[in-house]
């Protein structure tokens, strides 16, 4: 009677673990409450789909559907992958190796990306990606020339290169910025210690 019973169920299991893998879409990331709408076992499903490579598991409760291409599995887009993980699409992601093209005598390549945010802070890991998370209360919709050489200041201490050194570029570089717009960045951006030392490279 049980084995009849297993049997009888085991199509109605199939159809629910196709019903999910036919909602996935290659090449985006999925958090585990994203699949609960359309699973009736959504624990034993992401197991399954991770079990035949349907799902690639990034960390915990976020998975991936991988793309293919001509050379492989293509790896998920860092935009898609930090948006799902943070639920939320008010971030800004950037490398430091941006700061190299201020002009400033930086010329570390860093391998790691800073992920400025309302919600996490830390570096977490998806597979083997790696991002630095880090709670800012404001941070622009996009990079400019005027956020990075504030937040270059901002984070002086964690640069490569001679402290001094860049500060003396930074106050050299000035006269190449537009004043109105260096002044908003810096009052919306720069650090205690920032402020005072444009407000010093200013005025003298």
């Amino acid at each position: 009677m049980n084995q009849n019973n297993k049997q009888s169920q085991t199509p109605v299991t199939h159809l629910a673990l196709d019903k999910v893998r036919r909602a996935l879409r290659a090449g985006h990331v999925y958090r585990r409450e994203d699949l609960v709408g359309i699973s009736n076992a959504v624990d034993r499903h992401l197991s399954e789909l991770v079990a035949d490579g349907a799902l690639t598991r990034l960390a915990q409760g976020l998975y991936y559907a991988p793309k293919q291409s001509a050379f492989g599995i293509v790896p998920p887009a860092d935009q898609k992958l930090v948006n799902a993980f943070l639920r939320d699409k008010d971030f800004l992601m950037f490398s430091p190796s941006s700061y190299n093209n201020l002009g400033l005598g930086t010329t570390q390549l860093y391998n790691k990306t800073f992920v400025y945010n309302h919600k996490r802070h830390g570096i977490f890991s998806f597979g083997n990606r790696s991002f630095d998370f880090r709670i800012k209360l404001r941070f622009p919709k996009k990079l400019t020339s005027e956020f990075l050489l504030i937040d270059a200041i901002n984070n002086l201490a964690e640069l490569a290169e001679d402290p001094n050194q860049v500060c003396q570029m930074a106050q050299q570089k000035l006269v190449e910025f537009n004043p109105a717009k260096l002044n908003q960045a810096l009052a919306a951006y720069g650090s205690i210690a920032t402020k005072k030392r444009f407000t010093k490279w200013l005025n003298d």
